[in-house]
């Protein structure tokens, strides 16, 4: 028996699996796919923006360099010159309802807890290349992977769960769904799945233009809704307000595209081939709870919304990255009481919140008499150094801060990269998906402590570059900040929150 299921091999499944196996818990994956690869998963349909938050979280892993390698990116313009003291002012670009943020507006002073790192900024990919990044660290950590595989039925007991999938049954302690916003996991375990219904349905193809220099690049909203080409020929994107009435109940066909097209855009621009096509809405819904008995959501199992922002692929892997520890946890058996369940109460917030940055982005995009006045509002906020800020800090996926109990302001928010005097980064400690404690003192205060948590805390101490005003540092798996102490003689209460996250003390 497995410790782990896993339905989907999508990028939140994969990334899922290579954390639970780091830890050395016997994953399955189960995929519904024969093949890994698609139109929908390669350039330019599959094209995808991880943000700054998505790019940290790959480098904690080890697998930036790789990733980015993989999607053409330059690593080094990812991060910040390897000898800053300061960090870099953003570049990452982000837009809400198709409007440019401009990044020279962000002020940078107000983002805090910044230290210069390898990973800074997001940048552009694909489903594809995300996706075999991924499978390529979980093979590599003994991870097996069944494709043609969809899952038709789920029961548990006590003991555990039984996935039913192409014809075989399948046990294993837990059994996470990954598998989609369409999750079948989902229905079969008895989620509810609740929010509200779309007004869009959205269009994405690879077409053959007759006349492309009708239709500028970009992003352009119209009286009638919006369409979107990018520097890949043929990628073209379209949003028709219909009430999110024609998705997936008719065909694709050319003459369908054509006529939605020229309505939205107001030129009588022609299609001469239709290569593929998808419809997608804006439907924004959440399961109430992403945990019933032994089965888990994360990613579109657990909330779907409209691409706009770009924000699902990364909300998914935020969800990964902070199950992935807790469950391992609770697999080896020295999880604490209500760790698993801080799942839901620390990520259920996170995916409300964009559903309803979604929901906003869709009604400044609707057309109406009224539209051009509220966008005109949003991008005179946009324009001044606190709304660009606010748009940069609730889309870059680096400053949001779970409610962990504890005043400090560090506590709860993801852990700045302190460089020690030798070079070692906090990124290079954590690789291997362990919590990390971090001693600044001379005398090594906390080595003692720490040392009742080996194989779930790595202790490192020294001189740092910038402590930030701190002693010491207790820093979970997923690279959140437990416990920041101006004393690193603060022994009693290290060892109270390090017991609080990774359970009882060995000796």
């Amino acid at each position: 028996m497995h410790d782990v299921v896993i339905a989907g091999a999508g990028p939140v499944g994969l990334f899922l699996a290579g954390e639970l196996a780091l830890t050395g818990s016997r994953v399955l994956v189960l995929e519904r796919d024969q093949e890994p690869t698609s139109p929908l998963k390669a350039l330019p349909l599959g094209l995808r923006g991880l943000t700054a938050g998505s790019a940290e979280t790959f480098y904690r892993r080890g697998l930036l360099e790789a990733m980015a390698k993989a999607s053409g990116v330059n690593a080094e313009k990812v991060g910040a010159d390897p000898e800053a003291v300061e960090p870099p002012a953003p570049r990452d670009l982000s837009h809400f309802a198709g409007m440019a943020l401009d990044a020279t507006t962000i002020e940078a002073a107000a983002l805090p807890f910044r230290l210069p790192s390898p990973a800074m900024e997001g940048f552009m990919t694909s489903l594809e290349t995300v996706t075999t990044v991924l499978a390529e660290q979980a093979a590599a950590l003994g991870v097996e992977i069944v494709r043609g595989a969809p899952v038709t039925a789920v029961s548990q007991d006590d003991e555990g769960v039984a996935a039913t999938a192409g014809g075989q049954e399948y046990r294993a302690r837990w059994l996470v769904g990954c598998d989609g916003g369409r999750s079948a996991v989902r229905e079969l375990a008895g989620f509810d799945f609740v929010g509200t219904e779309p007004l869009f349905t959205g269009y994405v193809a690879k077409v053959t233009f007759t006349d492309p220099q009708q239709l500028p690049l970009g992003f352009n909203l119209t009286p009638n809704g919006m369409y979107l080409r990018t520097p890949f020929e043929g990628h073209l994107g379209m949003m028709d307000f219909d009430g999110g009435t024609f998705d997936r109940s008719q065909p694709l066909t050319r003459d369908h595209l054509q006529t939605v097209l020229r309505r939205v855009c107001g030129t009588d621009v022609t299609l001469d081939e239709v290569h593929f096509a998808s419809s997608f809405t804006d439907r924004a819904m959440q399961a109430p709870t992403y945990r019933r008995g032994r089965v888990l959501l994360a990613g579109d199992a657990a909330h779907i919304h409209s691409p706009l922002g770009g924000q699902g692929l990364n909300l998914g892997i935020g969800d990964a990255m902070n199950l992935g520890w807790k469950l391992a946890a609770t697999v080896h058996g020295h999880a604490p009481d209500g760790l698993l369940d801080s799942y839901t109460s620390e990520r259920h917030p996170v995916g409300a919140s964009v559903l309803d940055w979604s929901r906003a982005q869709v009604a400044a995009m609707k057309p109406g008499p009224n539209a051009p006045a509220l966008r005109q509002l949003v991008r005179d906020l946009m324009s001044t150094p606190d709304g660009a800020t606010h748009v940069y800090r609730t889309t870059s996926g680096l400053f949001h801060r779970y409610d962990l109990g504890h005043r400090h302001p560090l506590i709860g928010r993801a852990a700045p990269d302190f460089r020690f005097d030798d070079g070692t980064r906090l990124g290079d400690l954590m690789h291997r998906g362990q919590g990390v404690a971090l001693d600044f003192s001379t005398d090594r205060a906390l080595q003692g402590a720490a040392q009742g948590w080996e194989g779930r805390i790595r202790y490192a101490s020294g001189p740092v570059r910038n402590d930030l005003g701190l002693a010491a540092v207790l820093i979970r798996p997923d690279g959140v900040v437990a416990w920041a102490g101006e004393h690193a003689s603060d022994r009693d209460v290290f060892a109270k929150v390090a017991a609080q996250w990774f359970g009882a003390p060995e000796n």
